[in-house]
């Protein structure tokens, strides 16, 4: 008797309609100042500067922390930049999480941002991809033991970044 598998779930895909233009929420993902959105409201903020070289090879960095004792680097190395349209990275730090040093880069997930008019507003999809090189349990834990209830609250938060409450601001004082 032959025993198939299902293959695993190697991407999972989040998407939220945003009441902004594409510009403000592209601004939200790619100006330091506007990135505060992406730190967790229930950890520390931390106090290192976010930092962003905006070119395809160009780094995203900032600090997560979780408390006095956990501390580490995220983000990620641009694949692809379309202004106002797609951001693709390879996610991660070097000495952070995911690991992008080594042999780890090839390793690490990679998200796909795309932003495409919805009415008014902005339709925002967010796919994490991961890598063919991890073994269908690694992925499966992963996506089961955060990775994925992880990137949703994280873009549930993108609504609170200064681009777009700047631009809400701005926005009502303008109809006054």
């Amino acid at each position: 008797m032959t025993m198939t598998h299902a293959p695993a779930e190697r991407s999972f895909t989040l998407s939220r309609t945003l009441p902004e233009p594409r510009s403000v929420v592209f601004d939200a993902w790619t100006i330091p100042e506007h990135l505060d959105w992406f730190y967790n409201p229930a950890m520390p903020t931390p106090t290192t500067p976010i930092h962003v070289d905006l070119k395809v090879g160009g780094i995203w960095r900032q600090q997560m922390v979780v408390n006095d004792d956990l501390q580490y680097p995220t983000g990620g190395v641009y694949l692809e930049v379309v202004p106002h349209e797609r951001l693709v990275f390879r996610w991660g730090a070097t000495g952070g999480w995911p690991e992008l040093a080594g042999d780890h880069e090839h390793e690490a997930p990679i998200v796909t941002v795309t932003l495409r008019d919805d009415g008014e507003g902005t339709h925002l999809e967010l796919t994490v991809t991961f890598s063919d090189q991890l073994a269908d349990e690694e992925v499966r834990d992963l996506i089961e033991g955060g990775t994925r209830d992880g990137w949703s609250a994280t873009i549930d938060r993108v609504a609170h970044s200064t681009a777009i409450t700047t631009w809400s601001i701005h926005q009502s004082i303008s109809h006054e």
